[in-house]
């Protein structure tokens, strides 16, 4: 016999009754226990059973909804897009509820808490803090957490990506000689017979002469020069080179100084990420160049109040996937010296 629902306007829940506990929460995870076998439903997860033809109806107002009428309504914000990835991941072999209390005791901060197949809301372990959007949704920077982002597009596919902070290091080396002869141009710095290990051993610049030199001329970046300049490496002014900077590319270049700093600091090694359309790809056990490996990381640096688009943010992890690298993003704080470190990769659950 089919059971049905009543709509609780108030609490903004489902209540089913009978033998709704035995059927649908403790061996299938949906909703939370009321008194005696009843339940409470989040309305996706009513939606849901309807879709099945688990529940006969919902009564609303007087009225009997079947799955059609019930959708229609948009019972929440967001329900459209949250029934889409709910209903997937319940293809999928998970079991999934509201992230919030009393579905789930101390809850993610975000639209669903994803269990380890085989688990339920029961068993206290959360296989994956889920947030979903639709693609014409921004991302501020400053909501990032460690959870799965779900992306339904115009077209109802769902992109996953998983969000993670990231801490880079590595341990290339950064012995760096002193007072080398440099001259700054338009928007580079050429640095005049450094010892061979500015090049070889810690990877700064690129040799004017190409493959073939004994003693390279090093051309390197603004960024490079401002932070040898600053270490007494090559002889010209910190500040000078600074400005150059600013000349150039305005306020992006401190966001990017500061983020370059940081990783030759941490021992990773930054190099122009430009034929990736990022800003660093990234070397973290740079013994010789002449042993390079492929680079790890595309860093793209960004304020910290800066709002992602999804559309870009999966421009950005398809590429970086594409060439076998991991895409992380940069946020710079403009009035402290902090910088957060999010990875961004596709998932498939």
């Amino acid at each position: 016999m089919g059971l049905e629902g009543r709509f609780d306007e108030e609490e903004g829940v489902v209540r089913v009754g009978g033998d709704a506990r035995q059927r649908y929460h403790d061996s299938r995870g949906y909703g939370y226990p009321l008194e005696g076998n009843e339940i409470a439903l989040a309305p996706v997860e009513a939606a849901h059973l309807l879709f099945r033809g688990d529940l006969e109806a919902v009564v609303a107002d007087g009225d009997r909804l079947d799955f059609r009428s019930f959708v229609a309504r948009e019972p929440g914000a967001g329900f459209g897009v949250q029934f889409l990835v709910y209903a997937d991941l319940r293809s999928r072999g998970f079991y999934l509820s509201p992230a919030a209390e009393p579905w789930v005791a101390d809850p993610p901060t975000t639209d669903f808490a994803v269990f380890p197949r085989g688990k339920g809301p029961g068993d206290g372990e959360v296989e994956y803090p889920l947030r979903v959007i639709g693609e014409r949704t921004d991302v501020p920077a400053s909501t990032l957490t460690e959870s799965v982002l779900a992306v339904v597009d115009e077209e109802s596919e769902i992109t996953y990506f998983e969000v993670t902070g990231r801490d880079p290091d590595g341990t290339s080396a950064s012995s760096l000689p002193e007072n080398c002869a440099a001259d700054l141009l338009a928007d580079r710095v050429v640095v005049w017979e450094p010892p061979l290990s500015l090049y070889e051993e810690t990877f700064y610049g690129q040799p004017l002469e190409g493959r073939e030199y004994d003693r390279p001329t090093l051309q390197c970046s603004l960024l490079e020069a401002a932070y040898l300049a600053e270490r007494g490496a090559i002889d010209l002014d910190p500040d000078r080179v600074c400005d150059r900077g600013r000349d150039v590319e305005g306020d992006r270049f401190e966001r990017r100084l500061r983020v370059y700093t940081a990783l030759r600091d941490r021992g990773v090694v930054p190099k122009t990420g430009y034929k990736f359309g990022a800003d660093f790809r990234t070397y973290a056990d740079v013994a010789s160049v002449e042993e390079l490996g492929h680079s790890e990381l595309l860093v793209r640096v960004h304020p910290a109040d800066y709002v992602f688009e999804p559309r870009d943010l999966a421009l950005d992890v398809r590429l970086a996937h594409g060439v076998r690298k991991t895409m992380v993003f940069a946020l710079v704080e403009t009035d402290r010296e902090s910088i957060e470190w999010w990875s961004i990769e596709r998932l498939t659950p």
